[in-house]
């Protein structure tokens, strides 16, 4: 078995089970500090990165850009690491696998793809082209496909709740492992995709919903993720620090710091 079926086939078996978080790390020392506190896989996340470069999510850094930096947190860590690929960096169906196949190439073991551009759901049958050129470009088994579908967040002409679930059907059919659902406020929801949807079921913690993740497990849900909540707080935690050190010319928000000494022993080697 190749490096790269290996990793697939770990970050595959934890969506058998009855649910793991996979947090989201936006550069190479985050990810690396995720993987020491015991997550047996790690996620990107596109606006982590976006943020960690000082321009806004949804789409302003390149495709170029965006892998190198997921080059970077895949070669930080052992654990399997699914990519943020956003809705694939390409126009047609054809140009989202080359991307695939690039992020392969890299080393993660799976990553994410949005069936939404500039806020704006595609139409179904283009989007179901685009999971069926990714799985052509990473086959199964060798790369974890997390098919994003954005009905709650960009909006649906009917039912949301319909609109997901048939493209999750759609989807699974193309060949996805796991389904993503961004957006689903209320607990009650979730459980219906959970029971609607044959296929494992990714929601995000703490974006539209405040939910904890033993919660969403017992709504069936199999991975839940951060999304760019992590790195949220992580600047938040900075602006707090600097509006202190300001405003105050307290040194308090270092009270909980790691040492110096530590994080030099955690990034050695």
């Amino acid at each position: 078995m190749s490096a790269a079926s290996s990793s697939a086939s770990l970050l595959l078996g934890l969506h058998e089970r009855s649910g793991f978080v996979i947090p989201n790390a936006w550069d190479a020392g985050s990810a690396r500090i995720l993987e020491q506190v015991g997550f047996r896989a790690i996620a990107t996340t596109s606006a982590g990165i976006a943020w960690s470069l000082g321009v806004p999510d949804g789409g302003d850094l390149d495709r170029d850009t965006m892998l190198e930096h997921i080059a970077r947190i895949a070669g930080a860590v052992r654990v399997p690491v699914s990519a943020d690929l956003e809705a694939g960096y390409g126009d047609t169906a054809e140009q989202v696998g080359a991307t695939v196949s690039r992020a392969l190439e890299l080393g993660v073991a799976g990553a994410n793809i949005e069936d939404a551009v500039h806020g704006a759901l595609l139409g179904v049958d283009e989007a179901v082209d685009r999971v069926a050129a990714a799985r052509a470009a990473a086959p199964a088994g060798s790369f974890v496909l997390n098919a994003r579908t954005d009905a709650y967040f960009a909006g649906s002409a009917g039912d949301p709740f319909r609109e997901t679930v048939d493209r999750a059907l759609r989807y699974l059919d193309a060949g996805a492992d796991c389904i993503f659902v961004p957006g689903v406020v209320e607990a009650a929801e979730i459980r219906r995709l959970a029971q609607s949807i044959p296929g494992p079921l990714n929601i995000v913690a703490g974006l539209a919903n405040t939910i904890d993740a033993h919660t969403l497990f017992s709504l069936g849900v199999r991975r839940v993720s951060l999304g760019g909540g992590l790195a949220r707080a992580a600047f938040g935690l900075l602006e707090r620090a600097g509006r202190e050190l300001l405003d105050e010319g307290t040194l308090d928000f270092l009270d909980d710091a790691i040492s110096y000494a530590d994080l030099q022993r955690r990034f050695a080697g």
